[in-house]
């Protein structure tokens, strides 16, 4: 492969990955635990956009299970804005000629 078709590849994975994270940013998944009671959406970024909580859930006795259903709906919400992400970049990148083994950073 010669160094001019490396740099205008290099060029148009810049370019394309700018583009899926721009976009990656203004989308979102949603993620609920607890049978619905608490729903976390998460930006492509990875960024907690939202948390609904089912007030019928807060009860001060139970605050520990609360926790808990926050932590799965966060953590849930994470892993498809993570799939998500993926599947942007794979999109993004198919077609280049990229070496053996290169990954790209999420």
């Amino acid at each position: 492969m010669n160094i001019m078709k490396m740099m205008k590849q290099a060029a148009d994975l810049q370019r394309r990955m700018a583009e899926v994270q721009q976009g990656l940013a203004t989308r979102t998944v949603e993620f609920s635990s607890g049978g619905g009671a608490v729903t976390a959406v998460v930006r492509g970024d990875l960024e907690l956009e939202r948390l609904r909580i089912d007030p019928s859930v807060v009860n001060p006795a139970e605050v520990a299970l609360l926790e808990d259903l926050v932590c799965a709906a966060v953590r849930g919400a994470a892993a498809e804005a993570r799939a998500m992400a993926a599947r942007e970049m794979a999109a993004a990148t198919r077609g280049l000629d990229l070496p053996p083994g290169f990954s790209l950073p999420l």
